[in-house]
C-alpha cells in the first residue's frame, strides 16, 4: 500500500523558525508568544524523522525496531498519545486566546474529528512507518535475526496492528515489504494478531494448562523487550476487548493470560521499600521527599527496570527521545519549578470531574497531579508574567473556565504522573510501561466479574492496588466503580479511551462535551490523504 507520507507543511517551517530564533534570543517574549500560539497547528511526529531499512536485511536486528514504539507517537503530541487521551473523559487542551486557538484538540474532546484531521492521520502513516521496518527486519533476516527475536518481532508487530485494530478497525493488513495488502475486517485483524501472537508463545490457545516450554520467547525479566509475559499481557488487552474488536466475548483467555503472568512470580508491584531518588526534588521547598516511592516510582525519570514493568518503552533525553509530557503539560512558568532547559507549552491539563474522582487520602493523586500555587526551585511562588487575571502567582486550579476562545492560561490541574526532574531537556527519560502488572491485575479483575456476571469477582485484585494506593478497601463493587477505579489506576497510559468504548461510556456527554449523536466515532475514520493515496482500495468507515 502507499502511504502517503507527512509533507513538511508552511507552519512547521515557521516554527522550526521560531525555535532557531528564541533558541538564539530567548529574552523576546513577543516571539515566545507566537510560538505557543503555533503549537496547536502544527505536525509535531515529522520531528521524529522516518528511516527506511533499505532491504537486504538493512534492519535485521531488534534495536531499530523497539525504538518504533517511541516514533509512533506513544508519548508525544499529535499522534496515538494525543488520539487516546484528548478524546476521553481525562484530558483537554483549551483554546487560551492566541495560544492553542487551531481546532484539533478541540475536535478529538468534542470526538467531531473528520477524515482530514491531521492527528489521525499522522497516527496511521506513524504506525504503518512502524509496520513496514518490521515487515522488513522479518522479510530480510539474516544471521543477526534468532527465531528469539523473529518471535519478538512478531509480536511487536502484532501489537502495532492491535493500534490500529482499536483506532480504526477496518484496515490494510501488509506483512510482506514494498507490497500493498487486502482492507480486512476488524474481525479479520484480530484472528491474525491473535495467531501471531500464539505462534510466538508456541501455543494454538490459552488454557488453564498451557504449557510454554516451547515458545520462541524466553523468560528473562528484560522490559525493553518482549518475553513470554509481555507477549501474554498484549494479548490479554486483545482479549479483554474482544466483543468490541470481533464481536466475540473471550473474558475467560483474558482471565487465564493475566493470571499466568501474576502467578509466574516473576514481577511484583513496587509499593512500600521500592523506591528511587526523587530528580526532581527543589532545595528550597521541604515537601518535596528525597525518594519516590510506590507507585510514584513506577513512572519516575529513573525507573528503568522497575519491577512492575513487564514491557516498556525505553526513553532517554538524548538517545532515545520522544516522550515530551513535561513540556505538553506544563506552563510556560513552570519551567522555573524544575529550572528547564527550554520553556513548557501549556497544552494538556486534567478535567476537573476526573481529577476529583480521587480521594483526598489517595496516594496517585498527590503522584499523578500538580495542583495550587506553585514554587520555584529555591520555594519562592513562582509568578505568571501572562497572567489573565488580577492574580499573577502561578495557580494550577481544577476548574477550567471554558474550552474556547479564552480560557485562562493556569486553569486546569496539570499531570506528574510521569514526573519531571531538576534541568530536564524538552525529551524525558521516563519509561513508558506497554504492560505493566498494576494492569494485569485490573485485567484480571475485569475478566472474572465479566465471566461470572459478578463485579464483587473483582474485588480481591482491585484491593491490592487499593491498599497500595493508601484508600479504604472495598467491600462491594459495581461495574461504574470498577470503571472509575481503573482509571484512578490507569491515568495517562494511553487506556482510556478504549476502555470507555468497552464500558459503553464513550459516547456519554462531559465537561465542554455533549453526548454523540452516533457511536460511528467509536473507531476513526481513515484518513482522506490515505484514501486519495490508495487509488480506491481503501473504503472509509461507515459515518465518515
Amino acid at each position: 500500500m502507499k502511504i502517503r507520507k507527512n509533507s513538511i507543511p508552511t507552519t512547521y517551517l515557521k516554527t522550526l523558525a521560531l525555535l532557531l530564533t528564541v533558541w538564539l534570543f530567548p529574552t523576546c517574549n513577543d516571539l515566545e508568544e507566537d510560538l505557543v500560539g503555533e503549537i496547536g497547528e502544527i505536525n509535531i511526529p515529522p520531528l521524529y524523522p522516518y528511516t527506511e531499512c533499505g532491504g537486504a536485511g538493512g534492519c535485521s536486528n531488534l534495536t531499530s525496531g523497539y525504538g518504533l514504539l517511541r516514533t509512533a507517537g506513544t508519548a508525544n503530541h499529535g499522534g496515538y498519545y494525543s488520539l487516546q487521551e484528548l478524546t476521553s473523559d481525562e484530558m483537554v487542551i483549551t483554546a487560551k486566546g492566541s495560544d492553542w486557538s487551531s481546532g484539533p484538540q478541540i475536535a478529538l474532546h468534542q470526538h467531531t474529528y473528520q477524515p482530514t484531521h491531521l492527528f489521525i492521520n499522522n497516527t496511521w502513516v506513524q504506525t504503518y512507518q512502524a509496520i513496514d521496518i518490521l515487515n522488513e527486519i522479518l522479510f530480510f533476516k539474516n544471521s543477526n535475526l534468532d527465531a528469539n527475536q523473529e518471535a519478538q518481532a512478531r509480536v511487536l508487530r502484532a501489537y502495532f496492528y492491535m493500534r490500529l485494530l482499536d483506532l480504526f478497525g477496518n484496515v490494510k493488513l501488509i506483512i510482506i515489504p514494498f507490497e500493498d495488502g487486502p482492507q480486512v475486517a476488524r474481525s479479520e485483524l484480530f484472528d491474525f494478531i491473535e495467531t501471531e501472537i500464539l505462534a510466538a508463545l508456541g501455543i494454538s490457545e490459552i488454557s488453564e494448562d498451557m504449557d510454554l516450554s516451547e515458545s520462541l520467547l524466553d523468560t528473562d525479566n528484560a522490559p525493553y523487550q518482549i518475553n513470554q509475559f509481555g507477549a501474554l499481557g498484549i494479548l490479554a488487552k486483545l482479549y479483554l476487548n474482544a466483543e468490541v474488536y470481533s464481536g466475540k466475548k473471550r473474558y475467560k483467555e483474558a482471565e487465564l493470560a493475566a493470571a499466568y503472568i501474576i502467578d509466574s512470580g516473576v514481577y511484583y508491584l513496587c509499593g512500600k521499600g521500592c523506591s528511587v531518588t526523587n530528580l526532581g526534588r527543589r532545595n528550597g521547598v521541604a515537601s518535596d521527599p528525597d525518594e519516590l516511592e510506590g507507585y510514584a516510582a513506577v513512572f519516575a525519570p529513573n525507573n528503568e527496570n522497575n519491577p512492575e514493568h513487564i514491557f516498556a518503552v525505553m526513553y532517554d533525553e538524548v538517545t532515545g527521545i520522544g516522550m515530551n509530557f513535561s513540556h505538553m503539560n506544563l506552563h510556560y512558568a513552570s519551567q522555573l519549578s524544575y529550572n528547564f532547559t527550554e520553556q513548557p507549552w501549556n497544552g494538556y491539563a486534567t478535567l476537573e470531574e476526573f481529577y476529583n474522582g480521587y480521594d483526598d487520602e489517595d496516594i496517585r493523586k498527590e503522584a499523578n497531579f500538580l495542583v495550587g500555587e506553585q514554587l520555584d526551585f529555591g520555594g519562592s511562588t513562582v509568578l505568571d508574567y501572562y497572567a489573565d487575571d488580577e492574580n499573577v502567582v502561578l495557580n494550577y486550579t481544577p476548574q477550567i473556565s471554558e474550552l474556547l476562545p479564552n480560557a485562562k492560561r493556569e486553569a486546569g490541574v496539570r499531570s506528574k504522573k510521569f514526573s519531571y526532574k531538576q534541568f530536564g531537556r524538552t525529551e524525558m527519560d521516563n519509561d513508558f510501561p506497554i504492560v505493566r502488572l498494576g494492569e494485569i491485575y485490573l485485567t484480571r479483575a475485569e475478566a472474572l466479574a465479566r465471566v461470572s456476571g459478578d463485579w464483587n469477582q473483582a474485588i480481591p485484585d482491585v484491593n491490592i492496588l487499593r491498599a497500595r494506593a493508601g484508600v479504604s478497601l472495598y467491600t462491594t463493587l459495581d461495574e461504574a466503580e470498577f470503571l472509575a477505579e481503573r482509571g484512578r489506576e490507569m491515568f495517562q497510559e494511553t487506556s482510556r479511551r478504549t476502555d470507555l468504548i468497552r464500558f459503553g461510556q464513550y459516547n456519554g456527554a462531559w465537561w465542554e462535551k455533549p453526548a454523540d449523536a452516533s457511536n460511528h466515532v467509536n473507531i476513526f475514520p481513515i484518513p482522506a490523504e490515505q484514501i486519495e493515496a490508495s487509488n480506491g482500495t481503501l473504503t472509509q468507515n461507515a459515518g465518515y
